[in-house]
């Protein structure tokens, strides 16, 4: 009879903190999300784009089950190009690396290969310089413009989102711990400035930017 093979298991939850204290919990550094940020480019053929949103589709899940993994960010092509920008967030580098050297992954590259008008780009970032990519060809965007541009998404958020949040903490008693509350505000902060936010921002002021 064939032996079970044992199952791999990605659950990274800490079993330890149901009994922690309160001044325990406190006292844990934060998580640091988003620590690694890989920037894929790919120049799709015109007539490919149907065949590589379908593999998009596929690899996405696929990323999303290798441990320490943050999310994808999708950024489709402006009018006119074909030029897709894929953002992949790792806690580490270390899981990062685990999946762009996976075998999974290989394959679904020798998969896509066909559909591209050239070879992937790909570059590890870490902190907030993943939004700021400029074109093959265009001078990296200055430092002063991008903590302007930066500064004038987060500035607003900080002024307004706390203001739902707080209402919520009256309702709710139990978020009246300032860790998590303030730990509540930072994450719908960073969530707005990556998903909804700089992608948009930074495709507008791109002739400013890159200038």
């Amino acid at each position: 009879m064939e032996s079970e093979k044992p199952t791999v298991s990605f659950d990274q939850r800490d079993s330890s903190l149901r009994s922690a204290s309160l001044a325990e919990v406190s006292a844990r550094s934060l998580p640091r999300p988003e620590s690694v940020t890989v920037v894929i480019k790919h120049h799709v053929r015109a007539q490919a784009v149907a065949d590589y949103e379908q593999w998009l589709k596929r690899i996405v899940p696929i990323a999303q089950r290798f441990p320490g993994h943050r999310g994808v960010h999708v950024i489709h092509p402006v009018p006119g190009s074909t030029l897709y920008t894929v953002t992949v967030r790792f806690d580490t580098l270390q899981h990062a690396e685990d999946w762009f050297q996976s075998a999974a992954r290989q394959s679904l590259v020798n998969e896509v290969m066909p559909f591209l008008a050239s070879d992937e780009q790909r570059q590890t970032v870490t902190g907030l310089e993943f939004w700021f990519h400029p074109e093959p060809g265009q001078k990296p965007a200055k430092r002063f413009k991008q903590f302007l541009l930066t500064l004038s998404v987060i500035f607003p958020l900080t002024m307004l989102v706390p203001v739902p949040v707080q209402w919520l903490v009256r309702q709710q008693p139990w978020l009246g711990n300032t860790i998590l509350e303030h730990l509540v505000i930072a994450a719908i902060i960073v969530g707005l400035m990556t998903y909804v936010l700089m992608p948009r921002v930074t495709r507008l002021a791109a002739h400013w930017l890159y200038e």
